[in-house]
């Protein structure tokens, strides 16, 4: 076996698309590259090999989810390793172009790839002369590069343009070097997502299709075209980052809450968030709160629907963990978290409070209703439903009133969906149903075929 698979421990969080790296230094201390603020995956690998982080380097400030190297330096002692030009306020080593760190057997070498970001560093992985491999963060990625766009569209053109450059200098590298991106299949900071997360130098001049494009305007028009929507907190996680997470001492609480707190807390500006399964939901909820059903993509539609400043109340089912609420929601910097109903529904109806409910439905009991797609542009055109009124879920609050009334609301399988209900209900749309299924459910239905690209879309 090879150093990646003997030494380098991929962390993947599915929901936001990316990858952490444990690196095992083969002394009982390990390097940890861009790990998140939720620490548990980090150290339940790390506890499995007996290791120390002593080192905690980040690519960059990231814009979707707040970094866990300050935990690290404040529980381990590790080392943080960042740019210079990113001008962190909190202790760490500020590192150049060309600056190397010795982790003891093994070399970090930085290089600046900016394009992402203005100040992002690419890491290489020495073994003497020897490239291991190279952390890219946010430069090179599977068969693409991140986007561009992050730090507003007057300069979206110039950091591509950087982005151009940082790509050709990374594969100016040898082609057996291994290429471990942070963002990756599901990112949102990706243009657009690929689908395996690491590669190879030599791999990726083959297949990127960044890397063979003909000249820079060219590579320029192919970045471009490629960038999508991005959640709303992307907008202030840079700052954060830049300042430095809150240090943490163990999970924070999720406190128990009466129902008559909870009316409180609504009453008095507050919002509640049901992370219970779609289908739940559907059989009934407090009026007003919003669907964001826990799953891998709860942080990300969080984050995007709710201002972070914002009380917050959890209606969760019994089975469901609290702490993963609460990680998911710390890891995007949502700290205002009030804390989850006591007894769930049933509490809430006992103390003699309203439900409502929201027809969740099967494609063949659709009829007549018009179809509200709210998946994201990329997958509309991938494949849709003939005639669908296409509104982007993370839109819909500013367009409620393109909704169609009495409209069948569908994403990919139901729970985007019902995230996008209950927006409409607050909205003052009642009479709306939620597809249960996708848009290939409803075409086999009613006897149609998707149609591609973007016809229908409602801009």
């Amino acid at each position: 076996m090879g150093f990646a698979d003997d030494h380098l421990i991929p962390l993947v969080d599915a929901g936001l698309g990316n990858s952490a790296y444990l690196v095992d230094l083969g002394d009982g201390r390990a390097l940890a590259v861009d790990a998140a603020r939720d620490l548990r995956a980090l150290r339940r690998a790390a506890d499995r090999r007996g290791l120390t982080v002593a080192f905690a380097a980040d690519t960059h400030l990231h814009a979707d989810f707040l970094s866990g190297a300050v935990q690290l330096a404040h529980d381990d002692g590790a080392r943080v390793l960042a740019s210079a030009a990113g001008r962190r306020v909190f202790p760490h080593t500020p590192l150049g172009d060309g600056d190397e760190t010795d982790l003891g057997g093994l070399t970090l070498r930085a290089l600046a790839t900016p394009g992402h970001t203005d100040e992002h560093l690419s890491f290489l992985l020495l073994d003497g002369d020897h490239e291991l491999g190279v952390f890219t963060g946010g430069s090179m990625i599977v068969d693409s590069a991140a986007r561009t766009d992050l730090l507003g569209a007057d300069r979206t053109e110039e950091l591509a343009r950087a982005q151009y450059r940082s790509l050709r200098r990374l594969a100016a590298l040898p082609d057996a070097t291994r290429v471990w991106p942070t963002h990756g299949a599901g990112s949102f900071c990706s243009a657009p997502p690929g689908n395996e997360r690491t590669s190879t130098i030599g791999a990726q001049k083959r297949s990127n299709p960044l890397l063979t494009a003909p000249d820079e305007d060219t590579f320029v028009r192919r970045l471009l075209s490629g960038l999508g929507s991005y959640p709303a907190y992307f907008d202030r996680l840079a700052e954060a980052n830049r300042k430095g997470p809150g240090i943490l001492t163990g999970t924070p609480a999720l406190p128990d809450l009466t129902a008559g707190q909870v009316a409180d807390l609504l009453a008095q500006g507050g919002q509640v968030v049901d992370v219970r399964p779609a289908a739940d939901f559907a059989a009934g909820h407090i009026p007003g709160a919003l669907s964001i059903p826990l799953r891998d993509q709860f942080a990300t539609w969080l984050g995007w629907l709710l201002p972070e400043a914002v009380p917050l109340a959890f209606v969760t089912a019994e089975e469901q963990e609290p702490a993963e609420v609460v990680w998911q929601a710390y890891k995007i910097g949502y700290e205002r978290l009030s804390g989850r109903l006591a007894g769930g529904m049933r509490a809430w109806l006992a103390a003699g409070n309203p439900q409502a409910t929201t027809a969740f439905i099967t494609a063949d009991r659709t009829a007549d209703r018009p179809y509200v797609d709210v998946r994201q542009s990329s997958e509309f055109s991938a494949g849709h439903v003939p005639g669908a009124v296409h509104i982007e879920l993370a839109s819909l609050c500013a367009r409620a009133v393109d909704a169609p009334e009495g409209a069948v609301v569908a994403c990919g399988h139901g729970e985007r969906a019902m995230t996008a209900a209950s927006l409409l209900e607050r909205a003052g749309h009642f009479d709306v149903a939620v597809l249960d299924g996708g848009p290939a459910d409803y075409a086999a239905a009613h006897g149609q075929r998707l149609t591609e690209g973007k016809e229908g879309v409602q801009s």
